[in-house]
């Protein structure tokens, strides 16, 4: 039997943008931002906008609103946008990627990070309060913290971006000092979100149809994920460590953001830090005597901290209910990884709260965090600096736990005030922003190999970290043979921001859960969990500082059914393992860690406290669908004259449809028979 293709009408109307990202809508507390289109999406006449003066085509000079802009990334900002969102001339806003980035830098977060959920208040150094001594982020344009009444989607392919231009030079551009004549190209975009206002009208609304409704429609999820968090010696997950135990924290942030949904590189924001910080775990947990250190190490990594803090202020909260296997007194000292991949003379910056050292022993025990740290320094090709003791802290995890107790504390970053990123927050801080180069021609397997000089010197800033965790940890020999690995920390840098699909990766997985290597790496947190980052963060501390052990796959994965696996002490994994020489099949074996994660779920939403100004309030909304897809669209004259015509033809059917019905009998009754007349 011969085949035969179906090619719709709609295919041959339509042509569908399949490589784009929208804004979405997301809600805290009092406020929401981010964007939506009408319910059945909005569409608009394209417009191409590459310089200034081509906005006064859409605000004032076209005589076919409402556009669809067409915006070149350059001209994506605070300036053109408020112009955009104060039109009704305006139905939709497409973005193209600028390409090389933003030369003057571009930054949609706020130029006050987090502000209200840090440790200062009107309480705590008024003084430091709202930034109002350091700006850290003066690039940011708080973009991503507006709310825009039509849609906005990211042109992410510059295929799809060429055919649109196309489009609009082929139908859209004024011939001859004429307007241009129809059809002419346009563009729909579908983005409505269900929920409005903010945080708290959309849960108690959820909340009332998860009550009273049978089939709930539920308008918002809170965004949350999991914490990772290790110790280099084994505590009981689900008992209490001894208060008279000490644990020095380490600690980074592993999610970022952008002003579009689900695209956050965060080259520089996170995954600088958070890599550093797994390369100094490797390199500590290799030491020979780490088991004799009297003091343990706790290594955390934190999900949602760019939505006001979720995941360390979950942690806190967790310790203080005594949820956790840790309380806040078994914390001796706290060091966090910030921003730390854009050094410059290879300074790297200690932070210190100045408020709590005004207290005598927090102030001696800082020094001796300071002392520690730029001790570790000597023979790197580093140089830690203190800051001046009248700065506060940066935005940082840190200042959750300050918020609940003084612990000394330190936070080390590549900025002695203002951010050296100045791509914070946005679709730019990629592998170029902090240098990450490969030569060309090389294969994958290759490139994942490929030493480059951004983990060399992230390399350098890990030994430095394992060094001085040795010595806070109690550690008395000598840390010279401390030594990060740059091997670890390209591969590591590839997988995290370049490609996660790589061998290393899928080596070191679940088998259930290889699906979860996907495309280019993104560090949104979201509201589904484990998000991608959260289980590779876990895998890879677990390939880090675990150990392989000669266990079957049945008793991996029920360690309760072997002998002397002290399951409340470990976590076992049994992972993919490499590829066999020449071969499809794999190697697995299973690997004992005392990786283990805890819940990052605002505490806001544990307690109903949806209007909480303690605890993160954030929440995406949700929504049907998200598409965009460009057509030709007839003038409205045509579209009008075409109606007309087919109601009349309707009309007219309808009539003769009547008509026949009614003279039917006469129209089709049966001619008479001769042969039967009757004489």
């Amino acid at each position: 039997s011969g085949s035969c293709q179906g090619n719709s009408v709609e295919r041959k109307i339509y042509i569908p943008l399949n490589k784009t990202a929208p804004c979405v809508r997301l809600l805290n507390a009092t406020h929401q931002i981010g964007c939506q289109s009408s319910m059945s999406g909005d569409t608009g006449v394209i417009h191409v906008v590459e310089k200034e003066e081509d906005l006064s085509w859409v605000l004032t000079d076209g005589p076919h609103p409402p556009y669809m802009v067409v915006l070149d990334g350059n001209l994506f900002n605070r300036k053109v946008m408020l112009q955009l969102k104060g039109t009704s001339r305006v139905s939709g806003l497409a973005v193209a990627v600028a390409k090389p980035s933003p030369p003057q830098g571009f930054s949609p977060g706020l130029q006050c990070p987090n502000d209200g959920f840090g440790v200062y208040s009107k309480d705590y150094g008024p003084q430091f309060a709202h930034c109002n001594k350091t700006v850290w982020n003066p690039l940011g344009t708080g973009l991503s913290y507006e709310d825009f009444h039509f849609p906005i989607f990211l042109l992410e392919d510059a295929n799809e971006t060429q055919v649109i231009k196309q489009c609009y030079q082929d139908h859209n551009v004024p011939r001859g000092g004429s307007e241009p004549q129809y059809p002419l190209c346009a563009m729909q975009l579908f983005s409505h979100m269900h929920a409005v206002t903010s945080t708290v009208t959309c849960m108690r609304r959820s909340s009332l149809q998860s009550t009273f409704s049978i089939n709930p429609e539920i308008l918002c999820d809170p965004l949350l994920d999991y914490n990772v968090w290790s110790t280099l010696h084994p505590i009981n997950s689900s008992g209490k460590v001894e208060p008279e135990k000490e644990v020095v924290m380490v600690a980074t942030r592993i999610d970022s953001h952008s002003f579009f949904w689900n695209l956050a590189p965060g080259a520089e924001s996170a995954v600088s830090s958070f890599v550093t910080h797994l390369a100094a775990a490797e390199a500590l947990r290799k030491v020979p005597d780490v088991h004799l250190l009297p003091r343990n190490v706790m290594f955390t990594f934190f999900q949602g901290e760019t939505f006001d803090y979720i995941g360390s202020s979950r942690m806190v909260y967790d310790m203080e209910q005594d949820k956790f296997p840790l309380r806040l007194d078994n914390i001796h000292s706290f060091v966090e990884l910030n921003q730390v991949a854009l050094r410059s003379s290879s300074v790297l910056w200690m932070h210190t709260d100045p408020v709590s050292r005004m207290n005598e022993s927090v102030a001696a025990q800082v020094r001796n965090l300071l002392d520690i740290l730029s001790n570790s320094s000597r023979g790197a090709n580093v140089t830690l600096q203190e800051v001046g003791f009248s700065q506060p802290l940066p935005p940082s995890s840190f200042q959750r736990f300050l918020r609940a107790r003084h612990i000394p504390g330190v936070v080390l970053t590549d900025h002695q005030s203002a951010f050296e990123n100045r791509y914070y927050q946005s679709i730019y801080d990629t592998p170029e922003n902090i240098h990450v180069q490969y030569p060309e021609g090389l294969s994958p397997e290759e490139t994942l190999e490929f030493v480059t000089d951004t983990a060399k010197a992230l390399a350098e800033v890990a030994t430095v970290v394992a060094r001085a965790l040795y010595q806070l940890a109690g550690g008395a020999n000598s840390t010279s043979a401390i030594q990060a690995d740059p091997r670890t920390v390209t591969r590591m840098l590839y997988g995290f921001l370049i490609k996660m699909n790589n061998s290393w990766f899928q080596s070191i997985i679940k088998p259930d859960l290889k699906g979860i290597l996907g495309g280019v790496p993104q560090h949104y947190v979201a509201v589904s969990s484990p998000v991608n980052t959260t289980y590779l963060v876990q895998f890879v501390l677990a390939n880090l500082t675990g150990t392989v052990v000669n266990l079957t796959k049945e008793e991996c994965q029920n360690p309760e059914k072997a002998p002397s696996t002290e399951k409340e002490m470990y976590d076992y994994a049994w992972v993919q393992g490499s590829l066999e020489p020449n071969s499809t099949s794999r190697v697995p074996f299973c690997v004992r860690s005392t990786v283990h994660l805890s819940k990052a779920l605002s505490p806001a939403f544990e307690l109903r406290q949806w209007e909480s100004t303690e605890y993160s309030t954030w929440t995406e909304s949700r929504w049907k669908e998200i598409r965009a897809r460009i057509f030709l669209v007839a003038s409205k004259e045509l579209e009008i004259i075409t109606l007309v015509v087919g109601v009349v033809i309707l009309l007219f059917s309808l009539l003769a449809t009547y008509f026949i019905n009614a003279k039917a009998d006469i129209l089709f009754s049966a001619p008479r028979d001769p042969s039967a007349v009757s004489y």
